[in-house]
């Protein structure tokens, strides 16, 4: 029989969440992944495999501890709304860590070799959901009278992911909250406004 595991297995998955987080996928050796989780490479190994599955297990925690904000978010009732906290959602989160700012969804696989080309995959897919996820929310805010009938709710879609990911590198490059809030507050500037959003600003 093997050996029982002697490290707790969230406890290895939340260190290993903030190297990735802060040096990316290609940037994080199996060295700063010992050295952060306190355990050996066989051990690691044995637990979760490869690097490549261990940042893919890193990902999904990321997703669930630090982007509950996301799916929360889209059921808010007015699409200016979602869009409200997802953008001071990612301003909070994106400059919580003085030691990891950012997004790991878009530093994760910045300058990624041909052999990360499984993690570039991985993370465009994700970024895609959640722009899916958005573009069906904005289409429900359509039909809603929420947003104007002429919305182009797969462009409003790809607009606040590419605000997201610019406040991503501002974040990394040591923006602050406040000012990516800034940032955020700008966009929504000009979110267009249906009928029924209309009617109850006159009413």
């Amino acid at each position: 029989m093997g050996r029982n595991r002697e490290f707790d297995i969230d406890q290895a998955l939340d260190a290993a969440l903030c190297v990735f987080w802060k040096k990316g996928y290609e940037g994080t050796s199996y060295t700063d992944l010992t050295q952060a989780t306190g355990v050996e490479r066989p051990a690691l190994y044995s637990a979760f495999g490869n690097k490549e599955s261990l940042f893919l297990r890193v990902l999904e925690r990321y997703y669930e501890h630090y982007h509950d904000f996301f799916p929360v978010a889209l059921e808010l009732p007015t699409s200016r709304e979602v869009v409200t906290r997802i953008f001071r959602g990612a301003a909070e989160l994106q400059t919580r860590f003085p030691d990891h700012k950012g997004c790991l969804y878009v530093h994760g696989d910045l300058a990624g070799s041909d052999e990360s080309e499984p993690i570039r995959r991985a993370l465009v897919d994700a970024r895609a959901d959640g722009e899916t996820s958005l573009r069906d929310r904005f289409e429900r805010a359509k039909q809603e009278g929420d947003l104007p009938e002429n919305a182009n709710c797969t462009a409003l879609a790809a607009f606040v992911m590419a605000v997201l990911h610019g406040m991503a590198v501002q974040a990394k490059a040591g923006f602050s909250r406040n000012m990516l809030e800034a940032v955020a507050e700008q966009a929504l500037s000009t979110w267009p406004a249906g009928s029924s959003a209309l009617s109850g600003k006159s009413s």
